[in-house]
């Protein structure tokens, strides 16, 4: 009698789970057959935001054109110009006839190329040595490390500018190059990154006989392009508009960097603003470019440097 109640018992619950299995299919039949209203108004309403917020965000984009393809002193005229009255480059012609603005970008490329080269070379080795590598410290080391990204940049500037003065280095490339050599932040972020790699990849490489750098170089490396491409797309940007510490570390203008450049053209007795959104357009266009090249690594790399 009791197995009787028991087999009576389960077959009675196997025969409710069944009931509900069919009745939550029915449902979700039915949702999808007859999508409700309040999902449409919630789709109509994130797409108007979406639209808001993206013509927010282009609106300066947009008004930087119009202002570096209008007449000079068009700005200044009474009402609103959301277009160009004439369309001209007399303004790119003009700065790149009185300035040294070719020069200028090329030294942006040049100190952002080798910024971004010696950085992400730094980050890699160090977010791997802190993710994989077991050495006495390790822990403290990275928190100390870190706790470096809460120390503002100007509370560092007069000793930065010290130690570059004592090695001689003021007034050149490298007086900027080599303090933005290694970011806190970019390690932090190769390191997350490198804790999502399975452990059992390298465990296998190690057993195959593979050393340390063996295997970073043709196990983890091959593995890292959507870190590699965010750091190289962060490390260039910042490098590419930084401006405090190249205006401090350089003093001659044929070393000036493009957002130097648009200072010292401010900084002229009749400051042309049309001038001044035509080189602030050149300046952009180079990490319109990087963003482009790089944008389907960007948000790979991040989600998989998530916090661990």
């Amino acid at each position: 009698m009791t197995t009787g109640a028991a087999d009576g018992a389960v077959q009675a619950t196997v025969a409710e789970v069944a009931v509900d299995d069919a009745q939550s299919s029915a449902a979700r039949s039915e949702r999808r057959r007859r999508p409700p209203s309040e999902a449409r108004r919630g789709v109509v309403w994130r797409v108007l935001i979406a639209a808001v917020v993206s013509v927010i965000v282009i609106f300066p984009l947009y008004w930087m054109l119009v202002v570096a393809f209008s007449p000079r002193g068009e700005v200044f005229e009474p009402g609103l110009h959301l277009w160009p009255s004439t369309f001209t480059i007399e303004n790119f012609a003009g700065i790149f006839a009185n300035y040294p603005v070719a020069t200028w970008f090329g030294n942006s490329l040049v100190i952002g190329a080798i910024v971004t080269v010696l950085t992400v070379a730094v980050n890699l080795l160090a977010g791997y040595a802190f993710a994989r590598l077991p050495f006495r410290g390790r822990s403290l080391i990275f928190l100390l490390c870190l706790a470096t990204m809460m120390i503002p940049v100007q509370a560092i500037m007069v000793a930065q500018f010290h130690l570059i003065s004592g090695l001689g280095l003021f007034g050149t490339f490298w007086g900027v190059i080599l303090p933005a050599g290694a970011a806190a932040f970019g390690i932090f972020l190769a390191r997350q990154f490198f804790l999502s790699i399975p452990e059992e990849l390298i465990e296998a490489a190690l057993v195959d006989g593979a050393g340390r750098l063996r295997i970073f170089l043709q196990v983890v490396l091959p593995l890292s392009r959507p870190l590699i491409a965010v750091l190289t797309l962060l490390t260039f940007l910042g490098t590419w508009n930084d401006f405090a510490w190249p205006l401090i570390a350089l003093k001659d203008n044929e070393l000036f960097t493009l957002p130097i450049g648009m200072l010292y053209l401010k900084n002229q007795t009749t400051p042309d603003y049309n001038s001044i959104m035509a080189l602030a357009l050149i300046s952009v266009i180079p990490m319109v470019v990087l963003f482009l090249l790089f944008q389907r690594y960007f948000v790979q790399g991040f989600s998989r440097a998530g916090i661990r």
